[in-house]
């Protein structure tokens, strides 16, 4: 388990002064760091087809972007290539305790872990990434130059890769094993391999105002919800036809405002949207399932249970003192006499006996603990 060390700073005082506003270097944010997982462990996930993966590389001085599965590495030589793996917390433990120490932000706004593995030279070039990043340096080392907000031009190197200007950097460091790097949305970088490096960059991403309608449209339409029509009894004699008078425009503005104020139905779309993954899961289901009362007998004799990597359960304040919350996109009702479980569930990678005993008595949760179980969401400790 990694300590995030902070230091001469509080992460109260970095989410007032640091998060989202300016850059910041962390000289051994994390102490005698080791890899968590291996180039060689790394280069195997890339050879899976549910895995995202991308190798980025210079021929004949030009950038060049190929994504995976990969099979070989031999053909881009000793110098100046990366290779990227997104969502490498879903495969791995080791990664996934990566994100543990940031716990201070809410797991709804995590990302996931990605990582590279870069020869020397290597790198995806000056580019701006639009979420909050934490770079933590692994073995090897980079270097690291980040340039200040600004009106930056940014073209397509290659039609995979966005890349920026040249800018005046702000930091210019090297980076060695245990450093970190945090870089917020709008900020300009661009790392350069000194020796074989790996890197694990744990990025934090926000939704736009367009993602959340086009969920609040999704929902309606796949619950048939908002269906009501426009009504406007006694309206007065029109005379210009083609206008949409105030009277009118605040009409459909009330009939739109009236979707917004339903709490209980935007809690739905944002649980739903929010939990759901944008890349796979390692769902690992069992050959031998168990039926309910059998977990039941396991979770009592001081079982554990685990969330496997990169799965998002999350509730919302508006509904859950009814026992409401959302897993992988499912929105789960165990009544108010189950509203005490949802922080459990929701708060904990860990599920202990302890923490699970007063609820296992309930119908409805032992039944979705089993279901989970069975299908990989959830594993018992060994």
């Amino acid at each position: 388990m990694h300590t995030l060390h902070l230091p001469g700073i509080t992460p109260e005082h970095f989410l007032q002064h640091y998060w989202q506003r300016q850059p910041l270097l962390i000289r051994q944010g994390f102490r005698q760091f080791d890899d968590p997982i291996s180039p060689d462990e790394l280069a195997g996930l890339a050879c899976e087809e549910q895995v995202e993966s991308r190798l980025v590389y210079r021929r004949d001085g030009r950038w060049q972007a190929e994504t995976g599965p990969f099979d070989s590495y031999e053909h881009l030589g000793e110098r100046a290539w990366c290779l990227i793996v997104q969502a490498a917390n879903h495969w791995s433990p080791e990664v996934q305790a990566l994100v543990e120490p940031f716990s201070f932000l809410p797991k709804w706004r995590l990302d996931d872990v990605m990582i590279s593995y870069s020869t020397t030279d290597g790198g995806v070039g000056p580019h701006i990434d639009r979420y909050d990043v934490f770079i933590c340096q692994g073995s090897g080392k980079r270097r690291w130059r980040v340039g200040a907000r600004g009106n930056h031009r940014e073209f397509a190197a290659h039609e995979a890769l966005l890349h920026t200007d040249p800018f005046e950097p702000i930091i210019d460091e090297v980076l060695e094993a245990g450093d970190i790097l945090y870089i917020p949305p709008g900020f300009p970088h661009d790392g350069v391999t000194l020796e074989h490096a790996m890197s694990f960059s744990v990025g934090f991403r926000a939704r736009s105002a367009c993602d959340m309608f086009s969920a609040l449209a999704d929902h309606l339409i796949d619950k048939e919800l908002g269906n009501e029509l426009l009504a406007d009894p006694g309206r007065p004699l029109h005379t210009q036809q083609g206008r949409i008078d105030g009277a009118d425009f605040a009409r459909i503005r009330a009939q739109l405002q009236a979707v917004l104020d339903d709490e209980a139905l935007l809690a739905d779309v944002a649980g739903g949207y929010l939990s759901r993954n944008k890349c796979q899961l390692d769902l690992q289901a069992l050959e031998s399932p168990y039926d309910e009362r059998e977990l039941a007998e396991a979770l009592a004799n001081d079982g554990t249970l685990l969330r496997t990597g990169g799965l998002r359960c999350f509730y919302v304040d508006a509904t859950a003192g009814q026992g409401v919350c959302y897993v992988d996109g499912e929105r789960l009702d165990f009544g108010p006499e189950g509203a005490g479980f949802v922080p459990v569930l929701c708060d904990h990678e860990r599920l202990d006996a302890a923490s699970l005993a007063p609820w296992l008595s309930q119908p409805a949760i032992l039944a979705a603990l089993t279901r989970w179980v069975n299908a990989g969401y959830w594993y018992l400790a060994e």
